[in-house]
């Protein structure tokens, strides 16, 4: 059998699908799996050990998007695949999941595109408290695939050697050789919707090293904003006095570096973005910043035991569906206090040192 799973756009929405590919590999271990994805979201699965092909589609501008998903059509269909899922939904990956010629095409029921697929499964317009794992994994339901189990079916991307060795040298060469006490926060947001301020996190940097003197802080954001988590950084050592060895913002880290850093991290703080869910596939402690999403629908997917944090604030406008704010002040994270995310981070440390001293100082954690 040969199965074609199609998840494009975000890097979340990606993380939030491998659980599904390691239950296709459960349930018919001999089929041919392969998966499409965009190129920001690809080294999610790129080493994915369930899967046996990742096919990138490119997303080219408007002019010359419709010859190059022609000639990615033209690839799925020499696929020769018997099922193809639709994890995404939009007009681009339907329309790929018919032309790929799969016999079977399983989708959500969307008005003008349920003629593309030969299996439908309904999706509430509404946003739901009910998490993205869960939503995704109700394409399974017509293989009669069983509900989704934290501790069986978490969220994975495996620690690829050559992106440690990478990572270990950068972070060597940027003065964190000892990767004991290293706490990683990301400071970016893809839209401003879910972008904490960044005095907020200057302010936690400098709390974080203020407690502790094994603290180390390094700070990451996404290419576009090098110079915020630069600013960032120089705010927070000016305010503390530290060095630039103990609040680190020099470092840059594609997604397949940030994950082999995660796997000695003491901490990770981030708002509901890429990087969060990469943390969400490791066992490091996680503290998750969330304005107009909420934990029920994005936080971690992971065993309970790994310590995971989220603060939020109650709102009668959360959540949203982030094309306008109504109060018009982005106050769903903009009253996220860094005294209240110091809390949490504090708590998750205290939480993860706990079960590293119950392993007798092994971290991280294995799996059950």
């Amino acid at each position: 059998m040969r199965i074609l799973l199609i998840r494009l756009r975000l890097i979340g929405d990606v993380v939030f699908t491998t659980p599904i590919i390691r239950a296709l590999r459960r349930r018919h271990p001999g089929a041919h799996l392969a998966y499409v994805a965009e190129p920001a979201a690809a080294p999610i699965v790129a080493d994915n050990p369930h899967l046996d092909e990742v096919i990138v589609a490119r997303a080219p501008g408007a002019a010359g998007r419709a010859l190059a998903d022609l000639s990615l059509a033209r690839q799925l269909r020499r696929g020769r695949f018997d099922l193809a899922i639709d994890l995404h939904g939009g007009p681009r990956a339907a329309t790929l999941a018919l032309l790929s010629g799969a016999r079977r095409r399983i989708g959500y029921a969307i008005p003008g595109r349920s003629w593309l697929y030969t299996d439908r499964v309904p999706r509430p317009r509404q946003l739901r408290a009910r998490h993205s794992v869960e939503n995704q994994w109700d394409l399974l339901g017509p293989l009669g695939v069983a509900p989704p189990d934290r501790e069986r079916d978490a969220t994975e991307m495996p620690v690829s050697p050559a992106a440690a060795a990478t990572a270990a040298a950068k972070l060597d060469a940027a003065g964190l050789a000892d990767r004991g006490g290293l706490v990683v926060i990301h400071v970016s947001a893809g839209n401003p919707f879910r972008r904490w301020p960044a005095e907020a996190f200057a302010a936690l940097a400098e709390g974080l090293v203020a407690r502790d003197p094994r603290t180390r802080v390094l700070l990451l954001s996404g290419p576009s904003e090098y110079e915020a988590a630069r600013a960032i950084g120089a705010r927070a050592r000016a305010a503390t006095g530290v060095s630039a060895a103990r609040i680190v913002d020099q470092v840059e880290l594609d997604l397949r570096e940030l994950r082999a850093v995660l796997e000695d991290a003491a901490l990770f703080v981030g708002g509901d973005s890429g990087p969060l869910h990469v943390a969400g596939t490791s066992r490091v402690p996680v503290v998750g910043l969330y304005g107009p999403t909420l934990p029920a629908r994005s936080a971690p997917w992971r065993p309970a035991r790994y310590v995971t944090e989220s603060v939020e604030v109650a709102l009668p406008c959360r959540p949203c569906d982030q094309r306008r704010c109504e109060p018009g002040d982005f106050r769903c994270l903009g009253r996220v206090t860094p005294a209240a995310v110091l809390a949490a981070a504090e708590r998750a440390l205290a939480a993860g040192g706990a079960q590293r001293t119950a392993k007798e100082g092994t971290w991280p954690l294995k799996p059950a």
